[in-house]
């Protein structure tokens, strides 16, 4: 069992290839093994991991702040779509072969989540009857971006705000649960006097910007990310309306960051069940990690049907 458990920790957790874990059992041990014993070894643990993933779902549905985000990733050499759902105890992974509304559908976590979820403006996550925040990490960069090459004041201006409000979640976060309701509403006016200069920045075209031939311009990158900060106002300052909501979406990037590095060595699946088994027993491991349990004897008992099994999606207090 000890030696299953190995193998998964090497190839799942460690990210070794197959070849190079053949040869390091040859060296360490002095017997060769086979690829196909080690592919037994991963489907094993895959399928004695099957309730928790379950579970595993079931607790972040549930979840009150829930961190999401999603990346490509190749399988069979077929661009899939890797998704992540996550918290600080626990991590879910899935995949498929769209990117939208369908595969979250397939996936069967987000259609019932009722808490609070943390992106970064992917249109197609609105279309779920949650509450929704902003990863202000990602809207900064573009802010910056937007600054940098337009020369866009009113991003200058936003920006600061931001991190003055991050700033003032930060000091108050140890000895209180929110912000003195005057400060809220001094930074929704001043958010709402940048939004006015933005505006005045990137005027509404009139008839005479109409081109006969071609219909209305296509509206500059500065004016897109204007209207949104205009329409989710509420979603971008979830963080300082309630502490418990992350200023970023920084845990399921984190979350996504190993899976990515996986593709990079490996460059893509082989099969639709190495991938399975990948997203399966990698969520597993990362929520061990996060509730600080060693991994290794962690999958010694996955692989002996004692799992550890996580019972809450966040820490109590």
């Amino acid at each position: 069992m000890c030696l299953k458990a190995l193998v998964v920790y090497l190839c799942i957790f460690q990210l070794i290839p197959y070849d190079r874990i053949r040869e390091l059992f040859s060296d360490l041990f002095g017997h060769s093994i086979s690829t196909g014993t080690l592919v037994k070894a991963v489907e094993s643990c895959y399928h004695e991991l099957e309730e928790v993933e379950e579970n595993i779902r079931t607790l972040l549905v549930g979840a009150h702040v829930l961190n999401v985000d999603e990346t490509g990733m190749r399988v069979t050499g077929i661009r899939h779509w890797l998704h992540v759902a996550s918290t600080e105890l626990l991590t879910w992974y899935g995949y498929h072969r769209k990117r939208g509304s369908i595969a979250i559908d397939d996936l069967r976590l987000l259609p019932c989540f009722k808490g609070v979820m943390v992106h970064d403006f992917w249109q197609p996550y609105f279309g779920y009857g949650c509450r929704h925040a902003i990863c202000n990490a990602h809207l900064i960069r573009e802010l910056t971006g937007i600054s940098e090459n337009y020369r866009q004041l009113w991003c200058d201006q936003m920006k600061a705000l931001i991190l003055e409000i991050k700033e003032c979640v930060d000091t108050a976060r140890p000895v209180s649960r929110s912000l003195n309701q005057n400060l809220i509403a001094d930074f929704e006016a001043r958010y709402s006097r940048i939004i006015a200069w933005g505006i005045r920045e990137n005027p509404v075209q009139t008839c005479q910007d109409l081109d006969k031939k071609r219909g209305r311009k296509k509206q500059s990158k500065s004016k897109n990310l204007l209207d949104r900060c205009q329409t989710y106002q509420q979603e971008i300052l979830a963080f300082m309306y309630d502490f418990t909501i992350p200023f970023d979406n920084n845990r399921a990037e984190r979350d996504i960051r190993m899976v990515k590095l996986q593709q990079k060595i490996s460059g893509t699946f082989r099969s639709e069940g190495g991938a399975a088994h990948f997203c399966r027993i990698r969520g597993y491991i990362s929520t061990v990690k996060k509730n600080a349990q060693p991994v290794l004897a962690s999958l010694v008992v996955a692989l002996d049907a004692r799992p550890f099994i996580p019972s809450a999606p966040h820490r109590s207090g």
